[in-house]
């Protein structure tokens, strides 16, 4: 699902990955975690295809990220990429329906087809009842339901999840980590979560220890680059 082989990332002076080799298979909810500036956001980022290495390939669902185009990589992560962030950044002036609704306008799909598919998402997270409100009148647990739901929306391959329960009590945290994992069961969802939280790192599949731009030491069996499937701008790039 996602191969990572060499990436290197300096802003400046300053060497943020010193090259990082990571594999991540389908359905795997992994956690990174580490000391504050260990690089684990960038490396997100990168995954993400937010922002590129310096050096090295990012495969992520059989593409070769570094490969793309400034268009292509807007069109590859909306269809392949779903993101959660630890304030849940839903537009205020749009209902939960309508916030989930975005990204799918954005893929081109119909009002019926999006609203059907917002529907769905709201029913799995038990936020029927919450689709006309507004963030202003949703709890904070709900509102970043309503981003998970969101980042699901257009049936990405991968999550990216930056600090997602950090905002959170504990009470929400439990119903939210609970959730990655109901959506991993339900829909083969794969999770890649930066976290500082003890209690989710300690209940994902695996823990990716990061510290000063590099992976520490861990079984990582080796890693072989996947055969590209050639893509052009006007291929649709299925989910």
């Amino acid at each position: 699902m996602i191969t990572i082989k060499g990436i290197t990332k300096s802003f400046g002076s300053l060497q943020v990955l010193r090259g990082i080799d990571l594999h991540i298979d389908k359905g795997e909810v992994v956690s990174i975690v580490g000391p504050s500036g260990a690089g684990k956001t960038t490396l997100l980022q990168i995954i993400g295809t937010l922002d590129r290495p310096d050096a090295g390939t990012v495969f992520v669902d059989g593409i070769d990220t570094t490969k793309l185009s400034r268009g292509e990589l807007s069109d590859f992560r909306n269809q392949h990429l779903g993101f959660v962030f630890q304030f849940h950044q839903l537009l205020p002036e749009f209902t939960a329906l309508e916030n989930i609704m975005i990204p799918a306008y954005i893929a081109g799909k119909s009002h019926g087809e999006a609203k059907r598919r917002a529907m769905e998402l709201l029913e799995f997270m038990k936020l029927t009842d919450r689709a006309s409100h507004k963030p202003n009148e949703l709890s904070g647990g709900e509102k970043q339901r309503v981003a998970v739901a969101r980042a699901l929306v257009n049936s990405p391959a991968v999550i990216l999840a930056d600090e997602p329960s950090g905002s959170l009590d504990s009470h929400n945290k439990a119903e939210l980590h609970q959730l990655f994992f109901d959506l991993r069961d339900q829909f083969g969802q794969t999770f890649v979560i930066v976290t500082h939280d003890e209690s989710l790192a300690a209940i994902t599949d695996r823990t990716i220890h990061m510290r000063d731009g590099l992976l520490e030491p861990a079984a990582q069996p080796a890693i072989e680059l996947p055969a590209e499937e050639p893509q052009s701008a006007e291929t649709p790039l299925a989910p």
